[in-house]
């Protein structure tokens, strides 16, 4: 099975600065990065200290149901290249462990599927999901915070 870890597509990221307004119409706050992790989820790389970089709401989702979790992410303030889908584990996942869950093709969780998974068995245990046709995507979140990471697809 391959697979592809991919952020945040550009069309939404544009769409969503474009606006002003997170998931739930709150406007969307700057912050300059001091160097700290303020991993950005279109590019998956981290905000350079001295650069800006923006807080909000998100749902990852294209439809509404409530499955549809919002959580906040952080993404440069300035225009930035979606990283290249990959089958590596973005550089930005640096923390022990993640929630891994899968979803079905209408955005809804398939029960049974959400772990929290040690960093280097990600792919492997996305494989493992992918391998289920009812599954259509796998996202990846924070174990800790809930914030919402990357998505994992078949390629």
């Amino acid at each position: 099975m391959n697979i592809q870890f991919v952020g945040l597509p550009l069309h939404q990221v544009a769409q969503t600065k474009t606006s002003g307004l997170d998931a739930y119409d709150n406007p969307i706050e700057t912050h300059c990065s001091d160097g700290e992790a303020y991993p950005c989820r279109h590019c998956l790389g981290e905000t350079p200290a001295g650069e800006d970089y923006l807080i909000l709401a998100w749902r990852p989702f294209e439809t509404s149901n409530p499955y549809a979790e919002t959580g906040p992410i952080f993404l440069c303030a300035a225009d930035c290249k979606a990283m290249a889908p990959s089958d590596k584990v973005p550089t930005i996942l640096v923390s022990p462990s993640y929630l891994v869950r899968g979803y079905s093709k209408d955005e809804r969780i398939v029960y049974g599927t959400g772990q929290v998974v040690q960093t280097s068995k990600i792919a492997a245990y996305a494989r493992e999901l992918l391998a289920d046709p009812t599954i259509a995507f796998v996202d990846v979140r924070s174990a800790s915070n809930y914030c919402f990471q990357c998505r994992i697809e078949r390629t």
